[in-house]
């Protein structure tokens, strides 16, 4: 099995409480060149970056990643928490694999994003992708969805993302084996599309 490394850029860590979005072009460059280092490889599978910087202009900030790229330092750019506006800008400057922003049943502010990742062939990975609160509590849809198909609140959150769009690929933490091996179990989990209306349906 092929090993992939996937690694992020763009943040300061001024004190252990705070994180600072810094795009200055060097910067990023510096911090890939360091992971390289860490990872002890010749090559970042898929460098993301964390946040458009709006300090600086997206054509110099992903116009980095690209020369990352170029020099074969980089495989794939991706970014995280960004627009359709954001990633059209983006796409301008160098091909973009990858969008990671905030999204799953309870937070949907990020539809438009998922149906344009979809429309143009770049993967969807949605972090805290298992829906908590009220959408998961024992009398809510997801809960009544789950004793229907036989699973837990969890994997049929899960279900949903992937039934939401054949691009969408969720990346749910996990603290133990027996909890990764619950969130794997979510692939086997199949829903109607009336259950997945139920849930919430589409954008």
């Amino acid at each position: 099995m092929r090993r992939t490394v996937a690694t992020k850029v763009g943040l300061l860590r001024p004190s252990s409480q705070d994180w600072v979005v810094h795009g200055h072009p060097a910067y990023l460059r510096q911090q890939a060149e360091l992971s390289l280092r860490r990872l002890r490889t010749e090559r970042i599978d898929l460098l993301q970056l964390h946040r458009l910087d709006p300090d600086y202009p997206v054509a110099d900030q992903i116009g980095a990643l690209r020369q990352l790229r170029d020099e074969g330092k980089v495989r794939h750019i991706g970014l995280s928490e960004v627009t359709v506006d954001q990633l059209r800008q983006a796409r301008e400057v160098a091909p973009i694999a990858s969008v990671q922003n905030h999204y799953n049943l309870g937070a949907r502010d990020h539809d438009d994003v998922v149906d344009h990742t979809a429309a143009h062939g770049i993967a969807f990975l949605p972090f805290f992708p298992i829906a908590a609160g009220g959408h998961a509590g024992p009398d809510s849809p997801v809960a009544e969805v789950a004793r229907a198909v036989g699973a837990t609140a969890a994997q049929t959150s899960l279900a949903w993302l992937l039934h939401r769009a054949p691009n969408v690929i969720p990346i749910p933490g996990t603290t133990s084996v027996a909890h990764l091996e619950e969130n794997v179990a979510a692939l086997d989990v199949t829903l109607t599309e009336e259950q997945f209306k139920q849930l919430g349906g589409g954008s």
